[in-house]
């Protein structure tokens, strides 16, 4: 999860891409249009924080609750998630979100 928020943060759409499970609902083959949307987000918000609430771990399925505080300029958009993430090749993936 820090990796994710990181590479929002620095832009880094690929690593994003390379981190979404397949089952992803953004998933896409497009990855031109994909790693457009993801650079439009990354280069309008403004990062400043992530706090992680909780980690369950499992075997092949693992739950990271996180806060993530973030701008839109110079505007409060933060928002707290309960990410899914699932093990695909032996990679944790980035799998699905529920906002709280």
């Amino acid at each position: 999860m820090r990796s994710r928020y990181t590479a929002f943060k620095l832009s880094l759409a690929k690593y994003i891409i390379q981190t979404t499970h397949i089952e992803n609902p953004d998933y896409t083959q497009n990855i031109k249009l994909w790693e457009k949307d993801i650079l439009q987000f990354s280069n309008n918000f403004t990062f400043i924080k992530l706090n992680i609430l909780e980690f369950i771990d499992g075997e092949n399925t693992a739950y990271v609750t996180f806060r993530a505080t973030i701008e839109l300029n110079n505007q409060d958009s933060s928002f707290t998630e309960k990410s899914t993430f699932k093990k695909l090749n032996n990679r944790w993936l980035y799998h699905s979100g529920i906002q709280l």
